[in-house]
């Protein structure tokens, strides 16, 4: 009887768990259908935060008055460098936008030559590859937080110089992989990160 008892709790515990977890056709999830991350319950429960295209981070939407001074893969820079027309630091202090609606996944600063940095996550189920990562290095202020969604055009933070490291400007970064540590900023091997402009260009408006 006390086996029959037991094996009747298994069965119902089993029933509970697989009733509880919660329905997702999102690509990250696990094999039980279960948000592992903030990030991904977020982009669960929150379609109207899903990207439906994509601005450059300056001068929206266009990125008009600023120049890539340093763009992707030029000296094995990962990111491009936008920088004000008008030269030297008179963007100092200029605004930063989010590219994409999103999820602001770190929001700190990052140390030498790195200065303040923001992280945001975005998803939209038509892109290839469907989760990106957008990094916005060396602002001078932050205007957002971990854990907060971001719509397109949305000033988050403005342009610095890290801490006095350089000229101002803004080294913008696009990864398709997630949540990777910070790196360098320049490296031969581009796995994981993707050219910022030619990505924008390519998907200005996701309805496809």
């Amino acid at each position: 009887m006390r086996t029959l008892f037991i094996l009747f709790l298994l069965i119902q515990l089993s029933y509970c768990e697989k009733n509880e977890a919660p329905e997702s056709n999102l690509p990250y999830l696990d094999e039980k259908m279960t948000p592992v991350k903030p990030w991904e319950l977020f982009f669960k429960d929150s379609l109207h935060f899903h990207a439906d295209g994509f601005n450059f981070p300056v001068g929206i939407p266009d990125a008009k008055g600023y120049y890539n001074a340093q763009s992707f893969q030029e000296n094995h820079h990962l990111g491009d460098d936008w920088n004000a027309v008008t030269g030297g630091n008179t963007d100092l202090g200029d605004p930063v936008y989010a590219t994409a609606n999103g999820y602001v996944n770190s929001a700190k600063h990052e140390g030498p030559g790195w200065g303040n940095v923001i992280r945001i996550i975005h998803y939209h189920k038509n892109l290839k590859p469907q989760i990106v990562e957008s990094v916005y290095a060396h602002c001078d202020t932050i205007l957002v937080r971990k854990g907060q969604a971001v719509i397109k055009g949305e000033k988050i933070g403005t342009i610095g110089n890290a801490d006095g490291a350089y000229l101002a400007h803004l080294h913008f970064e696009i990864r398709d992989s997630i949540e990777w540590p910070i790196g360098g900023g320049y490296f031969y091997d581009t796995t994981g990160y993707m050219n910022p402009t030619r990505f924008i260009k390519r998907n200005r408006t996701i309805d496809r």
